[in-house]
């Protein structure tokens, strides 16, 4: 399976984000702490080429810690680029160090030069509440759907730093199926681009393989199911999710499970690790 979901939006955005890049000092590429490699997109890489780059993983309070940290380290080990963890509640940590970063990496750095930088990211990361964050109020729109943001908009933060806010925008083609059920877990690709059950399912088989404790814990299983299936299962039994007569209803137990992951209510999850092929 190859995902193409590639709105219309996204190509005008591609063109602005590749004509705004070479006047950019940093770029500040926005990650979900959850999937940190499927969540990096491949055009921003392209685009920055050698740019000095402050990579932000946002919603680490939702991620595995201890993953988390190898992610920053691997990241810290790339040329040109910084990185560091993100949550909402510490939004004077996130200032402070961001800007430190951002004094640290930029190109130009004369006394009466502002520095220029561009914040990207695929849809639904983070990358407005970001802004929000290092603006101390809300200048970006935030939700909690994909594609809130429909073109670029600049703000100046305190410290004179011109700050670019660019829509989400995933790559063309999306050819490991596995990038695309973690992307629509996490909400950065749109619910109706992949069903439920196949997202859900997915989700299921993952964390049987990585967190089967939270499993056991969050959902009161006496022993776990031998599959993504058998796991839906159970939980449609657990939570009421039932058909008259006392069918599961699979479909709203996979709707359960994609927002429970979402909300963090399983507990702190990372999809992907630096050293496994996931």
């Amino acid at each position: 399976m190859s995902l193409q979901w590639y709105p219309g939006h996204m190509t005008k955005a591609r063109r602005e984000l590749a004509a705004l890049m070479p006047s950019q000092d940093v770029v500040i590429e926005v990650l979900d702490a959850r999937l940190p490699a499927s969540s990096s997109n491949p055009l921003i890489t392209q685009l920055r080429r050698d740019k000095p780059c402050v990579k932000v993983l946002t919603r680490s309070d939702l991620a595995d810690p201890d993953v988390t940290q190898a992610w920053l380290a691997h990241f810290r080990e790339q040329p040109n680029v910084s990185a560091i963890e993100s949550t909402t509640d510490r939004p004077n940590d996130t200032r402070k160090r961001i800007a430190e970063l951002i004094a640290g990496t930029a190109l130009h750095r004369g006394a009466n030069k502002r520095v220029r930088a561009l914040v990207a990211g695929v849809p639904n990361v983070g990358k407005s509440t970001l802004i929000n964050t290092l603006m101390h109020r809300n200048v970006a729109a935030v939700g909690d759907k994909p594609a809130v943001t429909k073109q670029q908009q600049a703000v100046l933060l305190k410290d004179g730093t011109t700050l670019t806010d660019s829509p989400g925008l995933l790559w063309p083609k999306i050819v490991d199926e596995r990038d695309a059920f973690r992307l629509a877990l996490a909400g950065s690709i749109p619910d109706t681009a992949i069903d439920y059950m196949t997202i859900a399912t997915f989700a299921a088989e993952a964390l049987l393989e990585r967190y089967p404790e939270l499993l056991l814990k969050r959902y009161k299983l006496p022993a776990l199911p031998a599959s993504g299936d058998a796991l839906l299962t159970e939980i449609g039994k657990r939570r009421g999710c039932l058909r008259p007569g006392g069918v599961v209803d699979l479909d709203m137990a996979a709707q359960l499970l994609v927002r429970e992951f979402r909300a963090g209510s399983i507990g702190r999850i990372t999809l992907e690790s630096v050293t496994a092929s996931d």
